[in-house]
């Protein structure tokens, strides 16, 4: 049996082992010594944190389709394109309301705009702050919650006979080291995850929900209290549904473990606390009208595409959750009286099951992560020699490899050599000119010595921590993310954002003030809004010709997706065709651009 630790003297270890029980030995197969727990420098943490939160927030522009389309409503809602009236509990882009009812996130955006936007901060950067705080709220809950179940009895390592056995604080706090390490190490968090979107605040919310329920057999009235405001946020943010059963379902479970030092009626307690605030939440919920039910059974069969989408979005945590079920194996039996796997197993169900059901969307998948990181974070303390050397080099080869791909590109956008790389971003992204910026350049030196720093401490001789198998994917995965954030961050905007197909359409009109629209995604209209400064009104249809609607603008913007719906409903002898714009990194994406003829002036 494997002794996680390398300080520990031989006989100590051997009688150890020898002396634990062997029902102890089968249902905890968790055995560490304390040298085996020493702490992760917290300012090593939270420089991990600070590298991963900004980058991704700075520096652009709104990318496409969601984070634009939210950015939108949030401007709306601001009115910082103009005094029209709007409604904060139905807010409207093009007329239409959001189709996920998300509330929270979209005045959160708005109230930033209000308050910071008059220092000199732009819209677009102001309307992201309040989501940086909930993506930091994230990495804090998950810390907390990782910490609050490996401090849960069933959880704690075995007893050694002679003592050196793991301190119980000390044990939790590297398992919730080595499970922010996990979630920061997810493929499928680095994007999702930095977009200004209702997604970001339920996942916030949920893993809030997450940490109140793992705090209820300790800290009760702070666990309360969180869990309203995760429920009642989780609820405004576009899932209602998915707060009930999570909050509802977490509660009983946690209420179920009988080896918690509360009584029975205290769980109770907690369980009609938890009970009261559902039925509360979804009383405002039915009063704002916000239910929207999305199921979509015809993918439930695409068992292929989800596992893909399972592999890649969720790696490196599901290798080690599944490796964690197996190991604690004896403890899946009486499931209820281990919380640890128990709540874990609970969020991450819930959330693949709705990504199941929902179309397979990743964005429904990310609520799983800091889940399936907590129960990957308990396979720690039992992995071998050979499996965390595999995860080393592994982690070493991909990031490494991925870094150096991320500066070859850049290094040729720059210099011309090696000369494919460059052509080949002239091919994808026709008219892009590349941009070189001192600061991003230092920022992604820096963050490639540290890597290189990492490396060498992971490979070198040093004292165990069961963290450390965590170590070198987070690093790698923060590595990348601030690379392509840094390096390659004006070929993102220039690929992902809409402003260089705005400003081409803007620079083919005359000085206007406004346009009108047919068949744009709400999208795109923010993105005309925003980047072009736009008032965009609805086409006048024929029918509302016959009811002498007055016309407004002299231009008149398309989708070409839309013109067969065009010609359907619009009079087109009133207009000419101008210009079929492109958006550069997109051939699927089209914008027909129309003038009035001279014989239909528009009225005022």
């Amino acid at each position: 049996m494997y002794i996680s630790t390398v300080d520990t003297s031989i006989f100590s270890a051997i009688f150890s082992t020898v002396t634990t029980t062997a029902s102890d030995s089968f249902s905890n197969p968790a055995i560490v010594a304390q040298s085996a727990v020493r702490r992760l420098p917290r300012w090593v943490l939270l420089s991990f944190c600070l590298a991963y939160v900004l980058p991704g927030f700075v520096g652009r522009t709104p990318w496409k389709a969601d984070d634009m389309e939210a950015f939108g409503f949030m401007l709306h809602l601001a009115q910082a394109l103009g005094p029209e009236t709007v409604s904060w509990l139905k807010p409207t882009l093009l007329g239409q309301t959001d189709p996920n009812a998300a509330l929270l996130p979209f005045w959160l955006g708005a109230w930033a705009i209000q308050l910071i936007s008059p220092f000199g901060i732009p819209l677009d950067l102001a309307a992201r702050l309040p989501f940086m705080g909930l993506l930091s709220l994230t990495l804090v809950a998950t810390w907390y919650g990782v910490y609050a179940l490996a401090r849960t009895p069933a959880a704690q390592p075995v007893t050694f006979a002679f003592g050196g056995e793991a301190r119980p604080a000390d044990y939790a706090r590297a398992i919730a080291d080595g499970g922010l390490l996990a979630l920061l190490a997810c493929l499928g968090l680095a994007r999702l995850s930095h977009e200004a979107t209702p997604a970001l605040a339920q996942l916030s919310f949920s893993t809030l929900l997450f940490f109140a329920l793992a705090n209820l057999p300790r800290k009760r009235t702070g666990a309360w209290i969180s869990a309203a405001v995760a429920i009642v946020g989780l609820a405004l943010s576009g899932a209602p549904a998915l707060a009930m059963i999570l909050g509802v379902g977490g509660s009983v479970l946690m209420a179920l473990d009988n080896h918690k030092p509360s009584s029975l009626r205290a769980r109770s307690v907690d369980v009609a606390w938890v009970l009261l605030i559902c039925l509360a939440t979804a009383a405002l919920v039915s009063a704002l009208g916000l239910w929207r039910w999305r199921v979509a059974y015809s993918h439930v069969f695409e068992i292929k595409s989800m596992t893909r989408l399972m592999m890649w979005f969720t790696w490196p945590a599901w290798p080690l959750a599944i490796w964690t079920l197996w190991r604690w194996r004896y403890q899946l039996r009486p499931l209820a009286a281990n919380p640890h796997l128990a709540l874990p197993l609970w969020f991450a169900a819930v959330a693949i099951c709705t990504t199941w059901l929902s179309g397979l969307s990743d964005r429904a998948l990310l609520l799983s992560l800091p889940a399936l990181a907590t129960l990957a974070a308990f396979a720690l303390p039992t992995l071998r020699r050979s499996f965390s050397a595999f995860v080393d080099w592994f982690t070493l080869v991909f990031f490494s490899a991925g870094a150096l791909i991320i500066w070859v590109v850049w290094t040729s956008m720059q210099t011309g050599l090696p000369a494919q790389p460059a052509v080949n971003v002239a091919r994808l992204a026709p008219g892009f000119t590349p941009d070189f910026s001192a600061l991003a350049l230092g920022c992604a030196l820096l963050a490639s010595l540290v890597w290189a720093s990492l490396v060498k401490w992971r490979a070198g001789r040093h004292r165990s921590a069961i963290w450390k198998s965590m170590a070198l994917p987070a690093g790698g995965a923060i590595l990348c993310w601030l690379l392509v954030m840094t390096l390659w961050l004006p070929l993102l905007d220039f690929a992902r954002s809409y402003e260089p197909l705005v400003l081409k359409v803007r620079s083919l009109m005359d000085d206007t003030a406004c346009v009108q629209y047919h068949g744009l995604t709400r999208a795109q209209g923010a993105a005309f809004e925003f980047h072009g400064k736009l008032k965009l009104l609805p086409v006048v249809t024929k029918t509302e010709e016959l009811k002498s609607r007055p016309i407004a603008c002299d231009w008149l913007i398309v989708d070409t997706q839309a013109l067969g719906t065009l010609k359907k409903e619009v009079d087109l002898t009133a207009w000419q065709l101008h210009a079929t714009v492109r958006r550069p990194s997109d051939n699927n994406e089209d914008i027909v651009l129309y003038k009035r003829t001279p014989q239909t002036p528009a009225k005022l």
